[in-house]
């Protein structure tokens, strides 16, 4: 009897010393650590626009595939889940298989609305990625987008190149991934340029 009691409260100790460690004292140290040094993205990487890990929409991009010419843009979204407005959806990958006919469609209404604003689409921007939210974009995919921008901003080509230029980011740690471009970041940069 003695030994039982004795294995209970080793229980309900050892259980209230984990609750307290690895419910308290873990989350806490955790939350400062990452406020501490990587604020930024533990908030979120919001900005005045949106967060940079999260592929948005600009200006009204809608499933009726309207691309606004005046600015970049990333790739689709298999449900466009968030607008200019703000406003959150749902997302998730489109999950469709490679011969799937819905797929078919959606590229194809793709490739004809940029065809329509005079872009010569790459892959990419006709086709989801794998979380169906990323926000950024190859420099190539951007650089096809330059002749849409300049001719609806007035800003030159060659001006435009230069900010895709600046705002191109390595591969992670030098090595992991290509290169590419935040498409917030890239038309946060874009409205602060003088025409």
């Amino acid at each position: 009897m003695a030994t039982a009691l004795l294995n209970i409260r080793r229980s309900l100790v050892a259980m209230v010393v984990f609750t307290v460690f690895f419910g308290f004292v873990y989350m806490f140290a955790g939350t400062g650590v990452s406020q501490l040094f990587f604020r930024h993205q533990a908030d979120g990487s919001v900005s005045a626009e949106g967060s940079t890990l999260i592929g948005q929409n600009w200006n009204g991009y809608s499933t009726t595939r309207i691309l606004h010419p005046q600015w970049f843009h990333g790739r689709p979204d298999s449900d466009d889940p968030l607008v200019a407005t703000g406003k959150p959806g749902e997302s998730a990958s489109a999950n469709l298989a490679p011969r799937s006919e819905e797929l078919l469609q959606d590229v194809h209404a793709l490739v004809v609305a940029w065809h329509k604003v005079g872009v010569d689409p790459t892959t990419d921007l006709v086709t989801t990625s794998g979380s169906g939210i990323t926000p950024d974009i190859s420099p190539a995919d951007a650089l096809v987008q330059i002749p849409m921008v300049s001719k609806a901003t007035g800003v030159s080509a060659a001006r435009l190149r230069a900010l895709i230029s600046h705002e191109t980011r390595g591969a992670e740690l030098g090595f992991l991934g290509s290169r590419y471009v935040v498409v917030l970041q890239l038309n946060e940069a874009l409205a602060k340029l003088e025409k």
